[in-house]
């Protein structure tokens, strides 16, 4: 991510040669993004096909989440060594290949591999395309370009479980990574002949590979804790005292590194820059957040509501729907508003989606899910496009593709995070409300004396106490949801405040 002087930029195809180059690279981009999420509702098919564990099958998310957020690092830098243009194209090829990959793979492990290395090369696909659609846009544009991009970062995890479902119901849990092949074979023919590196791109300077290994085996180490805590007890095993011993010491190692280091590969003055800083962080909780709420709506539709793979993932359809809607009007209604306004009313609309969330039980209405998903995908719509505005506003153009690199590296990140806290704290909820639940259960309790109850959930035969256990399970699950999405509640009305410290856009540095 080492900045360096900016490039001239080439004056890049105009007319329907410039159309054809931005659908390409949104293509590319919807490609990566779309890949986040789009194995949630097939995870129980695959499980099935690869013989793997439950904990096991939760690895074919966040394997793929967190190489591309390790890999992210070095974009720019790979950018600066072997141009903008030979890093896309081998991204697109790599990422394409390794989704063949993960369709014909016949294990677990085999799966897990193939994820990381669809992560590795889908790492630079966010961050180059975000860059290189600024600099097709023209200064008074970019704001475009930004909702163009935002609509396929944020749609593409959003619509994953619905093609997902799709796919899975009618035709294979395989073709959720073959759908990749024509995909990445279109965009990577159009770029071939439209794309064209900057002029005077500078030669890149050494990359600084002792901060790379600090980062990486802090995110890789406090990824395996989190997968790994529930299975093994947590910090009652030696694997998870290691493991967060490791990401804690590689970590305080990271950042001494780039407050000293002469010439750390994360440029530490983007830092300094109280937009992209505060930027960086509502990125991470936004996008957590989202996530989050992707990987907890749905096993509760499949698991607790009931709903078949393919009405799951159609029920999820009005999250991708609402953003998109948003998205497209988000740049009209910058030039109304200003960005701050926007967020304030986008997280408005989220706040109250998750609040309806945090009271569904199994038996919501298709009505109540549909409107909490519709309102969602607007309140992310409206936050990520002026809230990315707002975060690159005070850079310098010569910033922009390292400050891409952060910045999807801390979104990436988070939405790893927020995948693997939320699948801990259901388990360790439903664990605590079942021992609190069963407390009440006694063969004295006059409950157990009524009509219907007495009949199927007797305490004193075993068929009844089966059955009651079943229920208290049900109950414990349905509890931990709510409890999950009362938290992320919480951590929405926390961005509230951030939200003081953004300063209003101005000219950008030359």
């Amino acid at each position: 991510m080492t900045t360096a002087a900016q490039p001239r930029l080439q004056a890049g195809p105009s007319g329907g040669a410039r159309t054809v180059l931005i659908v390409c690279v949104m293509i590319a981009t919807l490609m990566q993004a779309l890949d986040t999420t789009i194995a949630n509702v097939a995870l129980p098919y695959m499980q099935g096909s690869l013989a793997a564990t439950s904990d096991q099958i939760s690895w074919v998310l966040t394997s793929y989440i967190v190489a591309a957020a390790i890999m992210t690092s070095p974009v720019g830098w790979l950018s600066l060594r072997y141009g903008r243009r030979a890093v896309f194209l081998t991204s697109i090829a790599g990422f394409t290949l390794a989704s063949i990959l993960c369709g014909i793979a016949a294990t677990i492990e085999q799966m897990v591999a193939f994820r990381l290395l669809q992560g590795v090369f889908g790492a630079a696909l966010i961050p180059l395309s975000q860059a290189i659609l600024l600099d097709t846009f023209p200064k008074g544009e970019q704001a475009k370009a930004v909702a163009m991009w935002g609509l396929a970062v944020t749609v593409g995890p959003i619509l994953g479980p619905t093609l997902g479902g799709y796919f899975t119901e009618y035709f294979n849990w395989r073709l959720v990574f073959f759908i990749n092949v024509p995909l990445g074979i279109l965009s990577f023919t159009g770029l071939w002949f439209l794309l064209r590196d900057p002029d005077g791109t500078p030669s890149a300077p050494l990359f600084d590979w002792r901060g790379f290994f600090f980062l990486s085996c802090a995110i890789g180490a406090f990824q395996m804790m989190l997968d790994r805590g529930e299975l093994v007890g947590w910090f009652e095993s030696n694997e998870i005292m290691i493991e967060a011993g490791i990401a804690a010491v590689m970590m305080y190692l990271f950042i001494v590194h780039i407050f000293t280091w002469s010439k750390p590969f994360i440029d530490r003055t983007l830092f300094a820059d109280r937009n992209f800083a505060v930027g960086c962080i509502l990125m991470f909780i936004v996008y957590g957040t989202m996530m989050s709420i992707l990987s907890l709506m749905t096993p509760f539709l499949q698991t607790l509501s009931g709903y078949p793979v393919l009405k799951a993932g159609i029920l999820m359809a009005p999250l991708g729907a609402g953003t998109m809607v948003a998205m497209l009007a988000v740049s009209r209604l910058l030039k109304r508003f200003t960005p701050r306004s926007v967020i304030v009313v986008g997280l408005v609309f989220l706040l109250y989606a998750v609040w309806m969330m945090r009271a569904f039980t199994p038996d919501v209405s298709v009505s109540s899910i549909v409107t909490a998903s519709a309102l969602e995908g607007v309140g992310v719509g409206l936050i990520v496009v002026p809230l990315t505005a707002l975060a690159f506003a005070t850079l310098a153009p010569s910033q922009r593709t390292a400050a891409a690199s952060v910045i999807t590296l801390l979104r990436n990140i988070g939405g790893a995070i927020g995948i693997s806290a939320m699948s801990f704290l259901i388990s360790r909820n439903e664990q605590v409300v079942h021992e609190h639940l069963a407390q009440h259960i006694t063969a004295v309790n006059p409950l157990f004396r009524l009509g219907t109850i007495a009949d199927f959930w007797n305490p004193t035969t075993q068929a009844g106490l089966s059955a009651l256990n079943d229920e208290i399970d049900r109950q414990a699950a349905i509890i931990s949801f709510n409890n999950d999405f009362h938290l992320l509640m919480m951590l929405v009305m926390a961005i509230f405040p951030l939200l003081l410290v953004l300063k209003p856009p101005k000219a950008a540095k030359k």
